[in-house]
């Protein structure tokens, strides 16, 4: 594995503040859905969901990134309507409390990305499709100039364990990568952040070849998301389960942040954020 400890500054607009990848920022997972695969995530009432907001933002998250759409393999379908009305009564309930918090809003769907947009002052969008499972998201992104999450993944979230067959894994999603990216940019999208998508179309041995090759990333010239928060990269190779992959957590965002990552996407944000001040700690002390 390359140590990156030299790379670029990167920033990202959001809600007009130019905002600093350098530390790296935590984000903070707030799910509203009753069917998560981290039980410990779900947050299906108002108290609920202002506990977790207000818990994300003391301990020092940077982002909250809200999803009414579970993503696990094997997961139902969501119709749209229902999708939209859990984020409304929980971006209404967030902007009540705290009307200036950074959100990202993680949806496939074009519409829902607009609405969040310009009915909650939503910041960026999280696609976990890469705009392959809505073909007006890019335009949608590019139109309402937020920061764009462009997520790795093959097939749906019901079907994507079924697509795994690659050549070269780092060498393939550097052309994925590549090609949407190019796309993005003659659009006019100016804040792209890639995520890899582990634990998306992948097999174990895959996410573990993606966090050995996290900084061939760098080539891209974007900021590069980690999210590997209790996810079965952990549970399965240590034959354990998510509620007891916070070790493993810990140890994988250290790795990322060896690789490059700017941006953790994680369950735990106090354990995350005091990561990223060991390690940025370790990286710049000379």
């Amino acid at each position: 594995m390359n140590v990156v400890c030299d790379k670029p500054s990167f920033t990202i607009n959001l809600n007009g503040d130019v905002v600093a990848l350098t530390p790296p920022l935590v984000m903070g997972i707030l799910n509203v859905t009753p069917d998560s695969f981290y039980a410990g995530s779900r947050c299906n009432t108002e108290t609920a969901v202002i506990s977790r907001v207000r818990e994300i933002v003391e301990q020092g998250g940077a982002i909250i990134d809200i999803g009414a759409y579970s993503s696990r393999s094997q997961a139902e379908d969501v119709p749209e309507e229902e999708e939209m009305n859990r984020l409304s009564r929980a971006l209404s309930l967030i902007r009540s409390v705290y009307p200036d918090v950074y959100i990202s809003v993680d949806t496939f769907r074009a519409e829902v990305a607009r609405r969040c947009v310009e009915e909650f002052g939503v910041s960026m969008i999280n696609d976990i499709s890469g705009g392959e499972l809505d073909d007006k998201m890019f335009e949608t992104v590019a139109s309402l100039g937020v920061p764009y999450i462009l997520m790795h993944m093959r097939g749906t979230p019901r079907t994507m364990q079924e697509y795994t067959n690659y050549g070269d894994i780092i060498a393939d999603l550097l052309m994925y990568f590549s090609e949407k990216t190019d796309k993005l940019r003659l659009m006019g999208v100016n804040d792209i952040i890639i995520d890899p998508g582990f634990g998306f179309s992948k097999t174990l041995d895959d996410n573990y070849l993606l966090m050995n090759g996290l900084s061939e990333f760098q080539v891209l010239g974007f900021p590069v998301l980690a999210g590997i928060s209790r996810k079965s990269m952990i549970y399965k190779l240590l034959g354990t389960s998510p509620e007891e992959s916070l070790n493993g957590t810990t140890v994988l965002n250290t790795l990322a942040l060896l690789g490059g990552a700017d941006i953790l996407r994680v369950h735990d944000v106090k354990e995350a954020v005091e990561t990223v001040k060991i390690v940025m700690k370790t990286l710049t002390t000379r």
